[in-house]
């Protein structure tokens, strides 16, 4: 298999007409890392992926893979394979046959192509059905083989395009494991896009948030988890409440700001102005019932919602200028003081547990 290689984007930008896709991104990713590009629907995602794998032009910049500018090389030159969402299987050619396509097209003779696509099969396990046709396999195992198709040509990036959307949840859950497997085994780059926070959580070793043609981070799983850097990371992730308001004072690493219409919170972070607008984030996981001990981390609001989780319950609540804010309890902590839909509820979490975000 081919040595990974890393994968530097450029400032580059994707425009279709006036619509600008990709806006001046730059980031790099390392050799043999496994990289998630997430974000919702139209954040740019998959046209930077088919940039970075030639099926699409780039508008403005430079893709840099391992050493080599190929910006303007076609997609067989560029040492990456594409796994499609749709997996683009030839209905009329049985496994081998599909596995081998592309070193048939290079004008490898029979013989190598289908002993290495074999290979290829054996190490997707799949060695048994290696003379059936795609439609007589699970949508599981028509992902392995169009994976197969893709790594055969020892490619130094492997791209994936959504590559576990047409999945039940149970399988999905399972070729996780798989593809965790696989990259290990390869060591060689994968950079996989996908709207899920929890794909790319269990996945990634690096997590590119996209919205709006823009990066909002790239960190580790645990990082933007922990510490999402900007609001819109931090709603989109949906493991943190958002309160925004304005600056009325600042200390050493402390920022207190007035909710309109609302209370006074206290968050960690760097000092603002007075008078500036301010976003804090409070990981739904931390917000516990009852009164707060400290003034400045903690509310009172109406449930407007609750929902069973089993081991955990997600309440919902509403406050003086705070809308759909979030608690999840733990099922013992809840129903040994359980509410309803209606009450009123005190609301605190710790000082550590509130932080103020960057600007978008």
């Amino acid at each position: 298999m081919s040595k990974a290689a890393e994968i530097d984007i450029a400032s580059v930008s994707k425009i279709y007409g006036k619509t600008i896709a990709v806006d001046s991104i730059s980031i790099k990713i390392p050799a043999g890392s496994y990289c998630c590009l997430l974000g919702p629907s139209g954040c740019g995602k998959t046209p930077t992926l088919r940039m970075i794998a030639g099926h699409e032009s780039v508008s403005n910049g430079d893709i840099v893979l391992g050493k080599e500018v190929v910006t303007n090389l076609p997609p067989a030159k560029r040492g990456t394979a594409m796994m499609f969402q749709s997996y683009a299987l030839f209905p009329h050619l049985d496994l081998i046959d599909n596995v081998a396509f592309s070193l048939k097209m290079a004008g490898v003779d029979k013989e190598t192509r289908r002993a290495k696509a074999l290979d290829m099969l054996k190490l997707m396990q799949l060695d048994g059905y290696a003379n059936r046709r795609p439609a007589q396999l699970s949508g599981g195992q028509q992902q392995r083989v169009a994976l197969a198709r893709a790594l055969i040509t020892d490619p130094e990036a492997l791209l994936l395009d959504e590559p576990l959307s047409a999945l039940d949840p149970f399988l999905k859950i399972r070729m996780r494991a798989e593809l965790k497997k696989l990259h290990k085994q390869l060591g060689i780059t994968f950079v996989h896009v996908t709207h899920s926070q929890e794909e790319a959580m269990a996945l990634a070793d690096m997590v590119v948030v996209m919205s709006d043609g823009r990066i909002e981070q790239a960190a580790s799983p645990r990082e933007v988890f922990e510490r999402p850097a900007t609001a819109f990371v931090a709603r989109f992730m949906g493991d943190h409440n958002v309160i925004s308001g304005k600056v009325v004072g600042s200390a050493e690493n402390i920022v207190t700001f007035d909710v309109v219409g609302g209370g006074t919170f206290t968050a960690s972070g760097e000092p603002r102005p007075v008078g500036a607008d301010v976003d804090a984030a409070i990981r739904t996981d931390h917000v516990r019932i009852g009164e707060s001990p400290n003034k400045g981390f903690g509310f009172t609001g109406i449930v407007t919602n609750l929902e069973y989780r089993g081991p955990s319950v997600k309440l919902t609540i509403e406050g003086a200028g705070i809308s759909e804010f979030t608690a999840i309890v733990t099922d013992k902590a809840f129903y040994a003081t359980p509410v309803a839909v209606g009450d009123a509820v005190p609301l605190h979490w710790d000082a550590e547990d509130a932080i103020i975000l960057g600007a978008p």
